[in-house]
């Protein structure tokens, strides 16, 4: 789920009844129908029925339908509405963190490394270019800058290339930089590799930014147009 999917899901909580409604079916041990719901809620099942729907369209609930009468065939009745919590997990940051795109690469590096004996930060190096890469590919059509800015680390250009005014990684970079700095600089190598080789990324640490710069001669960083050479 996008950054701005996931805001929106959030938002919709707001409404205090379409709150309850949700909390009471995540509350509950199995899948409750929009009747059930509205009896707990002391509130008419068209109301339960408008909101219920409304939480499934963002993603917080999930449907099913299923006969609660224990007959089947002709006369059974029509299968009843149930709703039960989504399996999407919503995470919202400010700034914007991946935390979970790092846990992702972390594992998937460890793995990498028990299979083929290589040192775990080599491993990490290399599935974070890997990911940055595909960040590339998917974002076909976007610009560099379009693509770095939609996976949280807000880049601004200047006279020398690209900076990076976010961490995506915050904290696990405080804590291990030597490793963290080195996911992201293959990270972002990575995405230049698939949307422009023509720039560089390399480290460059500053307080409250990201350890990686991107540079290139100047006339080549257009922060709004996508390189007409980018590979797809």
């Amino acid at each position: 789920m996008s950054w701005d999917a996931s805001v929106q899901a959030v938002a919709v909580l707001e409404e205090p009844t379409r709150r309850r409604l949700y909390e009471y079916v995540v509350a509950q041990p199995a899948p409750v129908s929009r009747e059930e719901a509205a009896a707990a809620l002391g509130i008419p099942r068209t109301t339960a029925a408008f909101h219920l729907d409304r939480l499934t369209e963002e993603g917080l609930l999930e449907t099913g339908f299923e006969r609660r009468t224990g007959r089947t065939g002709p006369g059974a009745g029509r299968p009843a509405k149930l709703y039960h919590r989504s399996d999407r997990e919503i995470e919202i940051t400010l700034p914007e963190r991946q935390y979970a795109v790092a846990g992702r690469l972390l594992a998937a590096a460890v793995e990498d490394a028990e299979t083929t004996g290589t040192s775990p930060r080599d491993a990490v190096n290399r599935k974070a270019e890997e990911y940055g890469e595909a960040l590339g590919r998917t974002g076909s059509g976007l610009s560099l800058t379009e693509i770095l800015e939609r996976h949280g680390f807000e880049p601004r250009t200047d006279d020398d290339g690209i900076s990076l005014g976010n961490c995506p990684f915050r904290r696990l970079a405080a804590e291990h930089p030597r490793l963290v700095c080195g996911m992201n600089l293959h990270l972002v190598t990575g995405l230049l590799n698939t949307v422009d080789e023509r720039l560089e990324a390399r480290l460059d640490p500053h307080a409250g930014h990201c350890c990686v710069r991107v540079s290139g001669p100047a006339p080549l960083i257009n922060p709004t147009q996508p390189p007409p050479s980018a590979k797809r």
